[in-house]
């Protein structure tokens, strides 16, 4: 008798902030930290794009300044990674999340993981955009998420005043690029198998 196929189960939740830092160290990458890359997988899916597992690897490789990925744990953490954020931004309940390091973590670390985030978001929009229009919105959102960008923080600058402040940037940040991907993917009917684009 076989055995009954398992149903693909696609993640929901992103990967743990520390997991994908452990296995991107693994993996020898040093030029991204864990937040650019979430922010660059939400740009490019922003924009319209999607993956095979196959070509997504490939993509994260070239992203990660990386020849190959020499871990099975790491092709599994990304291709979650890439399948949540998917699931995340479709969801009609707005339950996307930014990938940053936990609240109890220094001010000032978070302050550059959501520099960070945004980078890779803008980094990741500007691949795949292509002739796409953009509404006044649209760009006003891409400006403010470049200022964002380019903010550094100095730990002796910020105190715990800073941080309600920093939790309204994050809201921010992550309702415009709910917004974003909601423009540029019109279409998107989130029941739909097809556009989760299931990988194997």
């Amino acid at each position: 008798m076989s055995a009954e196929k398992t149903p693909l189960v696609i993640p929901i939740e992103l990967p743990d902030f520390d997991l994908l830092a452990d296995v991107m160290i693994s993996e020898g990458v040093l030029t991204l930290s864990p937040s650019e890359l979430h922010g660059l997988i939400t740009g490019q899916l922003s924009a319209g794009a999607r993956f095979d597992s196959d070509t997504l690897l490939r993509v994260l490789c070239e992203l990660m300044n990386v020849t190959q990925l020499d871990h099975e744990v790491t092709k599994v953490t990304l291709i979650e990674l890439y399948q949540a954020t998917l699931f995340q931004l479709q969801d009609e309940d707005f339950g996307f999340r930014l990938l940053l390091p936990d609240d109890d973590q220094e001010i000032s670390q978070r302050v550059d993981a959501l520099s960070s985030w945004c980078s890779g978001f803008l980094a990741g929009f500007g691949m795949y955009l292509g002739d796409h229009s953009m509404s006044e919105t649209l760009k006003e959102g891409l400006q403010d998420l470049s200022e964002i960008a380019q903010v550094s923080s100095a730990p002796e600058e910020l105190s715990a005043e800073d941080e309600a402040g920093l939790l309204e940037l994050q809201e921010y940040v992550r309702m415009a690029a709910l917004f974003m991907f909601t423009e540029c993917n019109p279409n998107v009917d989130p029941e739909s198998e097809d556009s989760r684009s299931k990988l194997h």
